[in-house]
Formats: C-alpha cells, structure tokens, sequence
C-alpha cells in the first residue's frame, strides 16, 4: 500500500511513501502522519492512495506512524483545500496549514489525567486483614469504595497522604483500577461566562421569525445545498432564528459551524447557545474557536470536533474549517463584515469559503445581516441566493432616533476644534442621570493621529512607512500603527525647535479625556487594541458593561455590531466620515453599514434608543440612507453607480501588490510585467495600472499595484498565477495577488 503525502513543511507538492503493514489498519485519506524527509521526520496530511509515476515502488521510503487514529482533515476539507488553492492562487501546503491549528501540527501532547476506581468489591474478612496488614492501602480503598465516579489520582493522594506506591500496590493486588482520561480545556467556562448568560428559553416569534424558522427547517429536511441571505433589520432577532435553525440541524444528527466577525462577539453567542442547548438538547457541548484561545484550548476543541464528541462550534473566520463531522448548516453572522477576509497568505473570504464548504457537503449556508454585502444582495436579487427579510425589531420595538450633529456648524459654535457636540454631551448627561448605558463609537484608536508644527508646518511621518505617526498620551509616545515603529513624544518641533505643537484629529484616547471632563462621575472603559492586551480584558470588560458597573463604553470597530445591551439607550459616532473618505469603491457601502450597526446596539431593551451623529458631510447619501435605515434605497443607488462603472458585484476583482526596497525598481518591474499581462491575456481581463498603492511605503518597501476585472475568477486565474510564477522578477521584489480584495490600500 502506498500513499501520496502532503508535508507541512514549505513542501508545496505530493510525496509518496509505503504503508508498513503495522500501520495500514490505522492509516486514511486525511490522517495526520510523520515521514522522513532528508534526515528529519516531519508531519504530513495523507491525500490520497496512489503509486508514484516512473518511480519503482520498492524504493519509497516507510511512513513512521500516523499521529492520530482518526483523519486530522475530513475529505471535505481535503477538497476544499484544493478548491482554495486553484481560486485564491494559494499553495497547497499554506492552506493546510491554516486549517490545522498550531498544536495539531506540532503534534502536540493530549494533556491527560489519571483516574482511580474500585476494581472489585471484596469481602469484610478480606478489608479487615488488608487494614492490619496495609492500613494505608486500606484507607485509599476504602476511600474510593465510597465515590459514585473515579476520582483523579492527584487529588485522591494530597486529600489522604498516601503515596504513589500504595496505588500500584492496590492496582497490582486487582482492587483498584487506574486509567487515563483525556483533560479537556473547554473556553468560556470560567467566572465570565456567568456575567455574560442571556436568557436561554425560547422566544416567542413575530410572523416574520416564524416564516423564516418555517422555511429554514423545511430546507434543513431536504438534504440538499442551499445559500440563504437573511436580512433583517438590528434587532429583529436573527439570532433566535439561528438558534431554531441549530436545534433542526441537530435533530437529524447533523454538526453545525457559527462564524462571527470579532472575538468581542464571541462570549455572547457561546453563552447563548450553551444556555438554550442545555434546555434542548443535553450532552451537546459547544466548541470555540479563534485565535485568542491558549494552544490547549484549541487542541482540545479540535479534537473534541474531530472526534465526533462535539457537533457545534462557534468561532472567527477561521472556524470554517473546524473538522466538524456530518455539517448539516453553516451560519455566517453579520456576513457584510471585512473581518471575514484574511489579510495574509492565504487570501481567503470566511464568507465564500463557508458557502463553498456547504455546498461539499449538501447543507445550509445561512447569511444573516441587517446590512447584507451589495456581493451577497446581488446573488440574492439574481436568485443564486434565497432571501428571507426580518423587516420588523421583535416585540415591536422601534428604532433609535438619529440626531446628525453638523460638526462644521459645532466649531463655530465652540469656537475652536472639539470631539463632542453640545447635543451628544446632554445626551450622556440625560441618560447617567436615568442609570442608562451609552456606548461612543470611533474607528481610530491612540489620542490623535497626527503632530503638526504650527509655525513651520512639520508633520511627524513614520521613518519606514508614508504615514503619519499617532499620538498616545497615555504613555508620551509617538506610533506607526503599521509598522510598530515608536519615539518619544517631543515637547518641541524637530524641524524647527518651536514649541507650537499641535496635535490633530482625535482618536479613542482623546475622546476619553474628553468625556471625563464633561462626566467626571461616570465609569468609563475604553475597548480598543491598546486596551485589550490580556487574554480575557475584552471579557471582563464586557461582563461588567452588562451587569451595570460601567456608564459609558468608549471604543472601536470591536464593539460596533453584533453586541446586545439592553440597557444602551444612546449610542454616538464621534467621526462618522472616517471611512467615507477612503480611496476605495467600498466606501460609501462601509459607512452606511457602519452607521446603521453601531445605530443598532441602542434601544434593544424596553426603553427607547437614541443615536448621535457626528459628521462634517450631513448631506452625504450613506449618511441620509442610514438616517432612515433604508437598506433597500441604499443598494438599489449604490448597485446602479456599480454597474455603471462595472464594479463587484458586476465583475470580480484581482489585485496584484508588489513590494520592493527600490521604487525606481519597482515601478520599472510592474510596468513591465503590466504590458506582459495585457500582450497575454487580452481580452480576458481589464487591467489598470500600474500605480502607487495609496500607502506607497510600508516598512521600508514602496509598493505598486496592479488591478485586474474579470467576468469569472476561475477562467483567468491559473493563467495569472502562472504567468507570475514564470515572470523573471528580482529576489528583492515580492507579490502577491489578492482574490476578490476587501480593502484596497
């Protein structure tokens, strides 16, 4: 028997290896295995049964053992690695990588635990000679006669003082048994998790929850792959139609995937699902699954999936590929998000690949939004995609009222620069009176993102990157939040030495300074990357904010969507133009999607729900669309600008990015390779470019772009990446393409 391997190792092609004989009872397509390579052993995902070609096979060399006695990769991830691999234009070996977490492929060891019981009952006569002969032995025995369950060796010797010698006496004589027993580290299982409980019953349902849950479970019945867009507004209790969806989906056997776009979110939905499965289905367990989790915890996850002991996991993007046996339906939460796009090698969409691994496996891919990607409405409009609308929040509640505070007209008014508007200010004051809750919004963490000379005009830029440097006051520190580059903050302009420094724009930190001027009572907390270093910080952070203890939450994208306070009547967006001014086609669809999911988290409890605008463009569309929460008037203008100009979702889009130490290099290399391109594939592609990258300079390398239109990704692709592969490109140069790209700078 013979098989081809794919090793982890940098080893982007198959090896074949001979199956000893002792292994051969153990060995499957996707089991995890170690193979000689030179003079190492390395590990290796089985991919197939097959013998090489014009190699004899007496020559190959032996596998030397199979890690686990189960595939680490189920043959629908094996496929969808493949499938990955010819549309991202990833190797092999990188996207195996990624779906095996760290500790599977190191081969790490299952942490176990060692269990005592009573072996045999034995007579009086024979407990009272062990007692005179052994009176240590016969403590533990009698000890362990007396438990409903093994106990753990550990804590059966510290409690009676034996020694490890007395139980291998009694293990010998046949009176106790001691075994192993695998130690599961299962995540949010801590103090937190109390603080973060909702309340698991069953909702009733609007007509609009019951037809969804009506056409969910009848879909879930047949067996067979479908992508349904559920779109329904912040509030109307999508999740309550997912969990519905969960139980159906367990009812007849099958494994569930629930992907949401930040780890802040996370807590909150395994809380859920483990207050409603203990009431549904016991003995179920909930996995998690993120990046965030200690080794052990994602080994013991892992294996909890793999196993088959556990059928449901909730986690980041990466979750898509928990090895989760018989997947009956995948659910993607807020699918609009750009969290769901992996930014390094590979370049995979959590969305799109979660649609291509329900499609492996004839189950349901369930989207839910209130603000669906204009990519997923379009599918759902061209009926690749069935739509199902929420348009109503539950228990008829309304939606917050929107003040947009012109921040021009504000300026004059406080005559001089300021991050928060009279109308915002009263607002807070009115709802700390009241004991309410108000989250602050703003999409730029540190406390200003530039330091500006105002008598020579010096602006502080990163050494290494074309950015400006970012202003943290909590430490005097000036940083890149590209490259991590950090100086002192300087009491006088280093160009000039005049000490007519000005720090421009804000960010979280100054917007904190801030409200704590105006409410110096209120208990703040700020959720923003600077904050969150430890481990469990976002937790206890937003444990807190639900039981009462914080007034006001300040921060960043992290606690922009899907979070549910009941006690958040006001919510403020302290910069709503951060993300409309961007040079990406995207921009206006990302600020209307923002404003109406940070608008989202007021007014979900009984009290109504206020939300404050700040904004130097009042006039701007996404801005009046959001205003109104008008998703349908929104797309239908934003996808008519679209297919003007012939934008996703008209066409898809390709982007090439090159990075050298030399531009004049650089640019000389892209602009060769552009007419390259056009001479090959003309006609099949619409090339622009090349040009700067709109950061041209990051760490030390320029950086070039080239960008590509095309009708189908799959036509074009492989021609691409070959054509790159055979390109003559300088060591000093590197690029990258980048499928369906989400952020363009």
């Amino acid at each position: 028997m013979t098989v081809g391997v794919h090793p982890l190792a940098g080893f982007d092609k198959l090896l074949h290896y001979k199956v000893p004989e002792s292994l051969r009872a153990q060995i499957a397509i996707g089991s995890l295995v170690r193979i000689p390579i030179m003079n190492r052993l390395l590990l290796g995902i089985v991919a197939e049964f097959s013998e090489p070609v014009d190699f004899p096979v007496s020559r190959l060399k032996p596998l030397a053992d199979v890690v686990y006695p189960f595939p680490a990769l189920p043959p629908d991830l094996l496929s969808l690695a493949r499938w990955m691999s010819s549309y991202y234009a990833a190797k092999h070996d990188s996207i195996i990588e990624t779906m095996l977490p760290a500790a599977v492929r190191n081969a790490a060891n299952i942490k176990q635990e060692k269990l005592l019981s009573i072996a045999r009952v034995i007579p009086a006569d024979e407990l009272a000679a062990l007692m005179k002969r052994a009176p240590a032995q016969s403590k533990l025995y009698q000890f362990l006669a007396q438990q409903f369950k093994p106990q753990k060796k550990s804590l059966v010797i510290g409690r009676l003082g034996a020694t490890a010698a007395v139980v291998a006496a009694l293990v010998k004589r046949g009176l106790v048994l001691e075994e192993n027993r695998r130690v599961e580290r299962i995540a949010y299982t801590d103090d937190w998790s109390t603080g973060e409980v909702v309340a698991s019953q069953p909702h009733n349902l609007n007509p609009g929850q019951q037809t969804a849950v009506d056409t969910i479970a009848a879909t879930l019945a047949e067996n067979k792959f479908v992508v349904t867009l559920l779109h329904g507004v912040t509030g109307s209790g999508k999740t309550e139609v997912y969990l519905r969806a969960m139980h159906d989906a367990l009812a007849v056997g099958g494994g569930v995937i629930f992907l949401v776009p930040e780890v802040a979110l996370t807590p909150q939905t395994v809380s859920r699902l483990r207050g409603r499965l203990e009431a549904i289905a016991p003995g179920h367990k909930c996995m998690v699954w993120h990046s965030h989790l200690s080794e052990g915890e994602r080994l013991d996850g892992w294996l909890s999936l793999a196993t088959g002991e556990s059928k449901i996991v909730v986690g980041a993007r990466s979750a898509i590929f928990a090895p989760v046996q018989n997947l009956k339906l995948i659910i993607v939460d807020e699918e609009h998000e750009p969290a769901y796009k992996q930014d390094e090698t590979p370049r995979y969409h959590g969305r799109d690949v979660a649609v291509m691994r329900a499609k492996l496996n004839n189950a349901l891919c369930l989207l839910g939004s209130a603000t669906p990607s204009l990519e997923s409405y379009s599918n759902a409009q061209a009926g690749k995609y069935r739509l199902i609308g929420l348009p109503e929040r539950v228990d008829a509640r309304k939606l917050p009222h929107i003040d947009i505070v012109d921040m021009r007209v504000e300026i004059v008014r406080q005559r001089g620069f300021t991050s928060l508007s009279r109308k915002l200010v009263d607002a807070m004051h009115a709802r700390f009176e009241k004991r309410e809750q108000t989250i602050l919004f703003l999409n730029r963490r540190g406390y200003s993102p530039s330091m500006q000379c105002t008598k020579c005009g010096h602006v502080e830029e990163c050494p290494h990157c074309s950015i400006t440097m970012t202003y943290h006051r909590s430490d005097e520190k000036l940083r890149c939040h590209l490259c991590g580059q950090e100086a002192v903050a300087p009491a006088r302009c280093p160009a000039c030495g005049a000490p007519e420094i000005r720090w421009k724009g804000m960010g979280t930190q100054r917007v904190e300074e801030a409200v704590r001027r105006v409410l110096p009572k209120a208990r703040l907390e700020r959720m923003d990357t600077d904050t969150m270093s430890k481990k469990n910080r976002f937790r206890e952070i937003l444990s807190d904010f639900r039981a009462g203890k914080i007034d006001i939450l300040i921060g960043t994208q992290m606690i922009a969507k899907g979070l549910d306070f009941p006690n958040v009547t006001l919510v403020g967006l302290i910069d709503a133009d951060i993300s409309m001014h961007i040079p990406d086609f995207r921009a206006n669809e990302r600020t209307f999607q923002l404003l109406v999911q940070v608008a989202g988290r007021a007014g979900r409890g009984d009290r109504a729900g206020e939300v404050v605008v700040q904004t130097f463009t009042p006039q701007a569309e996404a801005i009046q669309f959001s205003r109104h929460a008008d998703f349908e008037g929104f797309a239908a203008s934003e996808l008519k600008m679209r297919k003007d100009f012939r934008y996703p979702p008209y066409r898809h889009l390709i982007h090439h990015l090159f990075r050298g130490p030399s531009e004049e290099k650089l640019k000389f290399f892209t602009e060769q390779w552009a007419r390259h391109v056009e001479k090959e594939l003309a006609g099949r592609v619409e090339l622009r470019g090349p040009s700067p990258s709109p950061i041209e300079k990051i760490k030390d390398e320029y950086r070039y772009q080239v960008w590509y239109f095309t009708n189908g990704v799959t036509r074009v692709i492989a021609d691409l990446n070959a054509l790159r592969t055979a390109f003559a490109w300088p060591d000093d140069i590197t690029q990258v393409l980048d499928v369906d790209p989400v952020n363009l700078t």
